[in-house]
């Protein structure tokens, strides 16, 4: 579709996605009506906004599809079986997702150069990794900016003034559920782990989706080594010709791979004769912070400025530059010996599994809304490394009868609490049970929405409790 111009289209909510969505479709001449299945004060207000501009929109009806409809645009949110899409199923209309319109809109208007897409996906690290890679493609002296699922508009972005060399680009497994056209230069699928089964329906469905963003790839496939299901998505994509599979590992790497030697990332992927030869890309002291996940997160975020063709100083002086965002593995404070790191944003068991084998000695803060998660694998390996751990939240109950089966011997402390002042009770409990050397780690592996509005308030309610402890 390129004239836009009369065109019927109907988004599907509003927010992040959905107004830039109907702002931009709007300014192309389209007859916009946007649906929405709240009608609260924040929406109203949203909606008056659109309405300005001569959208209509329809609030506390998300179901029925205006007549006359040729394309439904959908924010990420809404799942794949709303009866809004069944409706355009059955009359032939299709539909997109913001990140497919803003592909499809690359290069708008016509003669703009339209920038590459370096894409990742994963259950977790996107947002480090996208971040890593803006920054060592900034390293390298390239135009770009770290957009997508990572809160900053594809659309305004594809079709602002700021000319872009490249783009580093997050996207989620909703967001490319609705993008069957994207092609991406290079691609990353960071890991796969259960999480969102309720909006996809299963794992095989949510992991087809992941894999989506190998389609059509030109230059690398960027899958991690020590995951198998990131492989085989790799082995079952449709790719262009000369396009080459490359692993990551936190060991030493074979042919075609990115991996670590003695405490340096090297390279034995985009180097001459890789047979035999690696090129050092940076220390292991460069990532921040040296997690190993983390560690991981920056060598895909090389793998694919490597495939763009960035030098190997600039992988290292962009890694250096990085500064991660709050929430993520963040130490807070250490007080009377004892370090407290803010891991909110580990909101389901894969994150907190990772988060977890950091530290050496902890003091675990969990609990919140399991979204379906089972804790027994999470905790039998984390078991060894915990010296106590606090639950609270709404599905607490599941984490301490796993700690019951697989660490009988760890203290736990069991706030029957969901209220926001939890976090203070708990803090101070995980303060008791630490000592000189500990860690205590705020790694939920839940959602936060039981007692929160998101993880970041979650995280601020941590790190101000910490910072009271020292007072």
């Amino acid at each position: 579709m390129t004239d836009w111009q009369g065109k019927n289209v109907t988004v599907a909510g509003l927010g992040v996605s959905g107004i830039p969505a109907a702002r931009v479709l709007s300014g192309l001449g389209a007859h916009v009506t946007v649906v929405n299945d709240g009608d609260d004060e924040r929406s109203r207000a949203q909606a008056a906004e659109l309405e300005a501009l001569g959208v209509t929109v329809r609030l506390g009806d998300g179901a029925t599809l205006p007549e006359g409809t040729e394309l439904v645009v959908t924010t990420p949110g809404w799942k794949p079986d709303k009866p809004l899409f069944a409706a355009a199923a059955e009359a032939g209309v299709p539909v997109w997702g913001d990140v497919e319109l803003a592909w499809r809109l690359r290069g708008t208007p016509a003669g703009k150069p339209a920038a590459p897409w370096l894409a990742v996906t994963g259950t977790n690290g996107k947002t480090t990794t996208v971040r890593m890679l803006a920054s060592i493609l900034r390293a390298a002296g390239l135009r770009t900016a770290a957009v997508g699922n990572i809160g900053v508009s594809l659309l305004d972005v594809v079709l602002g003034d700021e000319p872009y060399d490249v783009l580093a680009v997050e996207l989620s497994s909703y967001q490319l559920h609705w993008a069957p056209s994207l092609r991406a230069h290079s691609a990353a699928v960071l890991n796969l782990a259960p999480d969102h089964l309720d909006w996809h329906g299963s794992m095989e469905a949510y992991a087809a989706d992941k894999g989506r963003i190998y389609e059509g790839n030109r230059v690398a496939c960027v899958y991690n080594a020590a995951d198998k299901a990131t492989e085989d998505l790799v082995r079952e994509a449709d790719v262009e010709e000369g396009c080459r599979a490359i692993g990551f590992t936190l060991g030493t790497p074979g042919p075609s791979q990115l991996g670590v030697v003695d405490g340096i990332l090297v390279d034995r992927a985009f180097v001459e004769n890789r047979q035999k030869n690696a090129q050092e890309l940076a220390e292991v002291s460069d990532v921040n912070p040296p997690a190993p996940h983390n560690i991981a997160n920056a060598l895909a975020a090389a793998a694919l400025a490597r495939a763009y063709g960035v030098p190997a100083a600039a992988v290292r002086d962009g890694l250096r530059a990085f500064r991660p965002d709050a929430h993520r593995i963040e130490h807070v404070a250490d007080v009377d010996g004892v370090a407290y790191v803010d891991d909110s944003k580990a909101t389901n068991t894969h994150a907190a599994q990772a988060s977890l084998a950091a530290y050496g000695s902890i003091v675990w803060i969990a609990g919140g809304l399991a979204k379906g998660a089972t804790f027994d694998e999470l905790v039998a390996g984390a078991a060894p490394r915990l010296k106590g751990a606090v639950l609270m939240g709404a599905d607490r109950e599941l984490i301490r009868q796993a700690l019951a089966r697989h660490a009988p011997e760890v203290p736990v402390v069991d706030l029957d609490r969901t209220d926001t002042g939890a976090m203070l009770a708990a803090v101070r409990e995980a303060r008791r049970l630490a000592g000189p050397g500990d860690t205590v780690l705020l790694a939920p592996a839940c959602a936060s929405m039981d007692m929160f509005a998101n993880y970041n308030k979650r995280g601020d309610a941590f790190a101000e409790a910490v910072r009271g402890l020292g007072a």
